[in-house]
């Protein structure tokens, strides 16, 4: 009996030294969620980016979500359980910067808790017009009907915020109109009831650069041009960007001029533990895989860069994730390689 005993207490002992250093302890990869905008667009394709090539080394299972765009995302970052991540405007954020600044609570309670990661690149905005329009400018559009996209969307804000800039007036709600990208072009060219159409995603956006050669009989985009007087005041906000025809082959011969507006990386200013874990190691892996990322990822993550340069008041960057990349991008600077004085007499190093 006695032996039956010691037996059973070993194979339990053996148990439990099984659960506490098996797989059992295992850390489970988090599930988290990044927003982005419209499937077709490029934030969905830098969320892709980051689900497969970052995510993975922090423990995180990261599933992409398509929405209308920024402003839609700056609330479901804020409000919707298990959303960790979001992509957002620096025009749409610094939005409800400036409303929380000027005493609006649901502003405030929106957007103080909201951190950045890191900046990422700058969003070209894409005029469409008919390849016949007479429109060839921004500064053409101010009596046109213009479709900014979905209600929420990243385009809608800044097809209304620029319009005001450059007109100083409202766009006139008879001209306005918030249909998807693919419903606007087809009206674009069948009923004409629409004559701009807004696409805002960094260059090449798969929405024009999908078009086929025959599309130039059909539309064309318009220029910015940045010294025309009513350009001055948008160029506080937006930034002039070149477009460029390798990126559109079939609908452009030449390079020209548009706007762009910044795009950040942005999560919540998330304490547990845990939570602050993972956002660590997704800070590590950003840095680790940043290569990785500027070579098989989006075009648009060329534009990137890991300096974390400072913020304008009322955004802050969340610190286990800067810590981590700054800590990171400081080891992998190259040691500078110490020349002996032959060397340099032979002109081998500086």
């Amino acid at each position: 009996m006695t032996m039956i005993r010691l037996l059973h207490a070993g194979a339990v002992a053996a148990l439990l030294l099984h659960c506490s250093f098996g797989p059992a302890n295992a850390v489970a990869a988090a599930e988290y969620k990044i927003v982005t905008a419209s499937d077709k667009g490029t934030y969905y394709a830098i969320g892709k980016d980051l689900a497969k090539f970052v995510a993975p080394d922090a423990d995180i299972e990261l599933e992409v979500l398509a929405t209308s765009g920024s402003a839609a995302n700056v609330k479901l970052m804020r409000y919707e359980p298990g959303v960790k991540l979001a992509v957002v405007q620096a025009d749409v954020y610094q939005a409800f910067v400036d409303r929380a600044g000027n005493g609006n609570s649901e502003a405030a309670n929106i957007v103080r808790p909201l951190r950045v990661i890191m900046p990422l690149y700058n969003t070209e905005i894409h005029y469409i017009v008919r390849a016949d329009s007479e429109l060839n400018y921004l500064h053409d559009i101010r009596n046109a009907k213009i479709n900014g996209g979905l209600v929420g969307s990243g385009a809608a804000s800044i097809t209304h915020t620029l319009y005001r800039m450059m007109f100083n007036s409202t766009m006139p709600e008879a001209n306005a109109s918030f249909l998807s990208n693919e419903e606007a072009l087809v009206k674009l060219i069948s009923d004409k009831s629409v004559d701009v159409v807004v696409v805002a995603a960094g260059q090449p956006a798969p929405l024009i650069a999908n078009m086929k050669p025959e599309a130039q009989k059909f539309i064309k985009l318009l220029k910015f041009d940045p010294n025309h007087p009513s350009s001055k005041a948008a160029l506080v906000t937006y930034t002039p960007a070149t477009v460029l025809a390798s990126n559109y082959p079939n609908l452009l011969t030449d390079d020209f001029t548009t706007i762009s507006v910044g795009a950040y990386l942005v999560t919540y200013d998330y304490n547990l533990k845990g939570t602050i874990d993972h956002f660590a190691r997704l800070g590590k892996s950003l840095c680790q895989n940043f290569a990785r990322l500027q070579a098989e990822g989006h075009p648009k993550w060329r534009d990137v860069s890991l300096t974390l340069p400072e913020l304008g008041a009322g955004w802050t960057y969340y610190p286990p994730t800067t810590r981590e990349i700054r800590s990171c991008v400081v080891k992998k600077k190259p040691v500078p390689k110490l020349c002996s004085t032959e060397e340099r007499l032979l002109g081998l190093c500086s």
